[in-house]
């Protein structure tokens, strides 16, 4: 069944059009990545997706709802949690404390948060993180630390910024092993932002491709990587 729906999208500031036209679908349990050219929208999706960007046109709707009627602090509770490009924790905040602010907007009482906190935190391998504070851990814990925070609103889309960018090639193995992983255990569909090629081809179950702001290719990861627009737009040569 699909699950995340964006017909015919469109974004523009000013005179730049930064989304044209943009329609693709996500069906419940799929991984689905948004590639491009830096430039390309894809954050700009993000953040319509997440509320931050009111399109021209166009409709998003999760299962049906229509998201763009909505405020941003609405989108948790619709089962809608993201990751950034940019690290976007508490630096003060134990690791703990951060994951158990991605459980505010389900409420209940503070002890059940925390508990729920340490469980993702075990589950993620970051038990041994969870009293530490986030300044001055290593920067692969500190991205598996966002994932667990969003993971803690128990979503159903599951958006993921760049999750492989400053990783080192052993880490975006493990990250790739995670995200099949999470899939499949907390039952959720994924939309990827990456430009780690090989990680795109091997977990997505489809790949939406853009190019200033319009879709190219759109398919099975096999089909996009020998779609001469693809190839000639973004990857340059074909994946391996």
């Amino acid at each position: 069944m699909t699950l995340l729906t964006v017909d015919g999208v469109r974004v523009e500031f000013g005179g730049i059009v930064a989304l044209a036209d943009l329609s693709f679908t996500i069906d419940e349990g799929q991984i689905c990545a948004l590639i491009g050219p830096n430039g390309a929208g894809k954050t700009t999706l993000f953040n319509c997706v997440s509320r931050l960007y009111q399109p021209r046109e166009g409709s998003i709707e999760l299962d049906g709802r229509n998201l763009l009627v909505l405020p941003a602090h609405r989108i948790a509770r619709v089962g809608i949690a993201r990751t950034f490009q940019n690290l976007a924790l508490f630096p003060a905040l134990t690791v703990a404390q951060n994951v158990m602010v991605g459980a505010h907007s389900r409420g209940g009482s503070s002890r059940a948060r925390r508990a729920d906190a340490l469980a993702l935190l075990d589950r993620l391998g970051l038990a041994d993180f969870a009293s530490r504070h986030a300044a001055g851990l290593p920067y692969g814990t500190l991205k598996r630390v966002e994932i667990a925070r969003a993971l803690a609103a128990r979503p159903r889309l599951l958006l993921l910024d760049e999750p492989a960018a400053g990783l080192t090639h052993s880490e975006v193995d493990e990250l790739a092993d995670l995200v099949r992983s999470i899939r499949d255990e907390f039952e959720l569909s994924v939309l990827l932002v990456e430009h780690h090629m090989a990680m795109v081809m091997s977990i997505s179950d489809k790949v939406v491709v853009l190019d200033f702001g319009s879709k190219i290719a759109e398919g099975p990861p096999e089909q996009i990587r020998e779609d001469p627009r693809v190839i000639e737009a973004y990857l340059g040569t074909p994946a391996v």
